[in-house]
């Protein structure tokens, strides 16, 4: 039994910023529970990154509560619009990744997934499975169904344009690819970022046009970073990621701004408006607590929250060091010593993705060892063991010098 139309709203529409068309959503729902039919709702995705951030993870969970409330939850792997690059919000031509990493970065796109979905109840599909049989005749009457005009019609290419900045061509046929999986999917519903509604518009005029009723798009917002400025991203440093380890996602989620917190409420956990409304009416620093503990709780569970916050309580109200630090190993130089490039330090062992990151880290001041701070993101270090290894404000290593 689906539950009334009413009560689905009120659970889809939380969190959704634009649903085109509303009428026509009552009007599929209306269905769905005459027929006792579950509409097919579709999300894509493509695996151009190994992980997860809680932005990311927004139209997911979205996806989830149409699944809770009995729908199907459609999961498209883009491993072939992945090969393409989404030119959503970007100012220059993505790189085009090998499928060999497409294929790892699926992997771990659905084993994070799972976190969230109930992956045995999903119907995952990879877009190969009918883009690679396609014929080149049969891209060529793909493309015939739209015109330059209207894909000038997208803010990003517009704009890219009038400044001289080059647009490939097979970045045109990324919506269309999109819009396809639509098709062949039989969706009734899309879920996007906003960012995605060009694409999420195209699929309902292609389905259109093959005489299928149309796609209703549903936009999810973007989230800022938890630098409270730019949208959320890997390669900014600004992300939390539903993979990193509780302490981590609690202690990042302590430095975002207080008037971010409600955004990040209603569109980081499953706390419901009434508690968020309570919550937020309390001391910033103890709602915050409490977000921290609800972003953990939604990944892990409640108890792997409350260790988080003690330990965050521990190590800023005491000074202290955490108990249970890693260690990490560097082979000695004939004097017991080691020297290495700090920035190479950082990424050899995972406390930034990249050298780029890495040097933001230690130009700005997030870099200690032994209680000394390095910010010159060119001088190399040397190392005894024993030294402790401090990035930002929570992530500690003890260094070990091996002979």
């Amino acid at each position: 039994m689906f539950k009334s139309i009413d009560e689905q709203l009120s659970i889809i529409k939380r969190g959704v910023l634009e649903i085109v068309r509303e009428e026509e959503l009552v009007e599929k729902l209306k269905k769905s529970i005459n027929t006792q039919t579950p509409m097919r709702v579709k999300l894509g995705l493509d695996p151009t990154a190994p992980d997860i951030h809680i932005g990311n993870a927004i139209p997911i969970h979205k996806l989830r509560n149409f699944q809770e409330l009995g729908h199907t939850a459609v999961l498209i792997i883009g491993d072939y619009t992945a090969m393409v690059g989404d030119p959503s919000g970007v100012n220059k031509t993505r790189p085009q990744l090998t499928q060999e990493d497409i294929d790892n970065n699926a992997k771990t796109y659905l084993d994070q997934i799972g976190n969230i979905l109930d992956i045995e109840k999903t119907e995952i599909r990879y877009n190969s499975e009918w883009f690679k049989d396609m014929k080149f005749t049969d891209v060529i009457t793909l493309a015939s169904k739209m015109t330059v005009a209207r894909m000038m019609e997208r803010d990003d290419f517009s704009k890219r344009y009038s400044s001289g900045v080059p647009i490939s061509l097979h970045e045109f046929i990324y919506p269309l690819m999109q819009g396809y999986d639509s098709i062949m999917v039989k969706s009734d519903i899309e879920i996007g970022g906003t960012d995605q509604i060009f694409s999420l518009l195209v699929g309902r005029d292609l389905q259109r046009d093959a005489n299928m009723k149309p796609q209703v798009a549903l936009t999810t917002p973007l989230l800022e970073g938890i630098d409270g400025n730019k949208k959320m991203s890997k390669s900014l440093g600004n992300y939390i990621g539903i993979y990193e380890e509780p302490k981590e996602i609690f202690g990042k989620t302590m430095r975002i701004s207080d008037d971010l917190m409600r955004k990040y409420f209603e569109l980081a956990t499953d706390m419901a408006i009434k508690e968020i409304e309570s919550t937020l009416s309390e001391h910033p620093r103890q709602a915050k607590i409490v977000l921290g503990k609800a972003i953990v709780s939604r990944y892990y569970d409640d108890e792997a929250a409350g260790k988080a916050a003690d330990e965050f309580d521990r190590i800023f109200k005491e000074h202290k060091t955490p108990d249970d630090i890693p260690q990490i190993t560097l082979p000695s130089n004939e004097d017991g010593k080691h020297k290495i490039w700090i920035v190479k330090l950082l990424v050899d062992h995972g406390f930034a993705s990249t050298n780029g990151e890495a040097r933001r880290l230690v130009s700005q001041g997030g870099v200690s060892i032994d209680d000394k701070k390095h910010t010159d993101p060119a001088q190399e270090v040397d190392i005894k063991s024993g030294m402790i290894l401090k990035v930002g404000k929570r992530r500690f290593a003890e260094i070990v010098i091996t002979h």
